[in-house]
């Protein structure tokens, strides 16, 4: 039997992409998962979509870190994904996770994740953004990992609301785990449809952003960066003059409103 995959879902008030979601987990070629549906006290329909499935939803918060790590210390699977409830899992993601960490005696991967491009132009401007750093290592997160890894590790640092996965991915690094990628990717559907579903977003991310930038300043210092590694790598890909200045703009409105965020939290 293949090693059990636990995969734990957050959520909170999710009901217009969870369906999805726990659909594509359904449908994945990989045949052992359980699916961890850790609910915030929702007060929508998500709850009542998730029992549709058979999955009968744990209750914690207040965060989604906190979801997360208690999701884990439920979990039975020799690995956890996390993945939230705005993701569409393309159908051989676990597959490739588990064969690459098998075959090569790794601790973890990360999945590379594109923006759902027919939400809005903002979406499709955030995807030619995020496949810029398709393949780098510098704009990444491991969530596919190793459980006892996870739990040596501290899981989530649960004072964090923006900026946990890179924490995450920062401490994973400094005690020598190993990670790797794969091909198949992960569809983020929950993206933006106007430019002021972006800065109410970035806002809140930017009122609590200094706590992760205070725990690692140079490690911050290059991820939350609006110069990305991955734009020069692939400069070439810059030749749509439209996605160009939609990309300004769009990062101009990101940076802007986290710097009211984090403005109006000092």
């Amino acid at each position: 039997m293949p090693p059990l995959i636990s995969v734990i879902v957050p959520t909170f008030n999710s009901s217009e992409n969870v369906r999805t979601c726990i659909e594509s987990l359904r449908n994945q070629s990989y045949p052992n998962i359980e699916i961890i549906v850790v609910d915030n006290h929702s007060t929508d329909k998500t709850r009542e979509i998730v029992q549709s499935f058979g999955v009968e939803p744990l209750i914690a918060g207040p965060e989604r870190s906190s979801q997360v790590n208690y999701g884990v210390r439920c979990a039975k699977g020799m690995y956890v994904y996390r993945v939230d409830s705005d993701f569409f899992i393309n159908r051989d993601v676990i597959k490739e996770c588990v064969e690459q960490c098998e075959k090569h005696g790794l601790d973890a991967i990360a999945v590379h994740n594109v923006s759902d491009p027919s939400v809005s132009f903002w979406s499709r401007v955030r995807k030619f953004e995020r496949d810029m750093h398709r393949g780098g290592e510098g704009n990444i997160a491991v969530r596919f990992v190793r459980t006892d890894v996870w739990l040596k590790l501290g899981g989530l640092d649960e004072f964090l609301v923006a900026g946990e996965d890179y924490d995450f991915h920062n401490r994973f690094l400094k005690e020598g785990y190993r990670y790797g990628l794969v091909d198949s990717y992960e569809v983020h559907l929950g993206e933006p449809k106007t430019l002021r579903d972006v800065a109410i977003k970035h806002y809140m991310y930017g009122k609590t952003i200094l706590r992760y930038a205070k725990k690692d300043p140079i490690a911050a210092s290059w991820q939350l960066s609006p110069l990305r590694v991955g734009y020069i790598r692939n400069r070439s890909q810059f030749t749509n003059p439209t996605m160009i200045a939609g990309l300004a703009i769009y990062q101009l409105v990101r940076y802007l409103a986290s710097l009211a965020g984090i403005v109006a939290s000092i």
